[in-house]
């Protein structure tokens, strides 16, 4: 166990002295690792803090039917009567026009904007809900509600949030699709590296074979700087979103963030950033481990 600990313990030391003696290199790499992982993760980021707002929005689909602006009570009551009835109607409750134009100067900050219209450009309406959540059915009342006297316009709420939604949904795809080819690249930069390193060190290994050293001898010290250079790269990809998400809460306004769950941009949690540096880091070793390989195969 003792020499099992000795050995590792060598390896270790030798990627180290061979980040301190070629530092330079092993900057640039570690930045070229940090960017091209930092890439899926503000995609990441950025689908995650979408999805928070669409999870916010009411998932349960809502029909609006706006009356004509020539519409009187007794109209709007007669439709209220018809929603009363209809089977596919859960819940409705009307929405007078003074009701919303004060909603909406309340929420829009538009207060001096609708003052000076001098008259209330909204209508009367009238907002549905479906009896067991029936999307389908909802929309098959959509349209016959629609010719319905004195109806306007009848619309769906949440046609543009299922929209968004599916938006969330195609940004989660190409986050994995974009991940895994950078994965192929952080593996490709590693072998690259190791490939370098060994070829300035071929007679060095070919010797250490000559007295008897054994293939897993001469791999681990390649292997371990696989793995620390791509610890480091995944702690630089970390700290570049980490960063950009101080940056763009610094310069956007408040009205972006008040659409944020508890009023600001959600970055990475530990456990996330714990699977990127165990990601960077495997893939480092894979890098590292292929390399190493094919140029033993070759010496033989």
């Amino acid at each position: 166990m003792r020499a099992w600990l000795a050995q590792h313990g060598f390896a270790l030391r030798d990627a180290l002295g061979r980040f301190g003696h070629h530092l330079l290199p092993a900057v640039f790499n570690v930045v070229v690792i940090g960017v091209a992982v930092s890439l899926p993760l503000s995609l990441y980021v950025a689908v995650k803090n979408l999805g928070a707002v669409t999870g916010q929005l009411d998932a349960e689909p809502q029909l609006t039917l706006f009356m004509a602006p020539d519409a009187g009570p007794e109209e709007a009551e007669a439709v209220g009567t018809r929603l009363a009835q209809h089977a596919a109607v859960g819940k409705h409750h009307f929405v007078p026009k003074a009701e919303a134009l004060d909603g909406l100067k309340r929420n829009a900050g538009m207060a001096e904007i609708i003052d000076n219209l001098g008259r209330n450009p909204l209508p009367d309406a009238w907002i549905v809900s479906g009896r067991g959540g029936d999307p389908a059915a909802l929309e098959a009342l959509r349209r016959e509600a629609a010719g319905w006297p004195k109806v306007d316009h009848a619309q769906l709420d949440t046609a543009w949030a299922r929209k968004l939604d599916t938006a969330v949904r195609v940004g989660r795809a190409v986050t994995l699709l974009v991940a895994g080819l950078l994965a192929v690249a952080l593996a490709a930069v590693t072998f690259n590296t190791i490939r370098l390193q060994i070829l300035t060190r071929r007679e060095e290994i070919e010797v250490s074979k000559l007295i008897g050293a054994t293939d897993g001898f001469i791999r681990r010290p390649f292997l371990y700087f696989g793995l620390l250079q791509g610890i480091v790269g995944g702690l630089a990809a970390c700290g570049l979103v980490w960063g950009a998400l101080a940056t763009l809460e610094a310069q956007v306004g408040p009205a972006l963030l008040a659409l944020a769950p508890d009023g600001g941009l959600m970055g990475l949690e530990a456990r996330e950033a714990a699977a990127v540096l165990a990601a960077a880091s495997g893939l480092g070793w894979l890098g590292a481990w292929l390399s190493v390989t094919q140029h033993l195969w070759r010496i033989g």
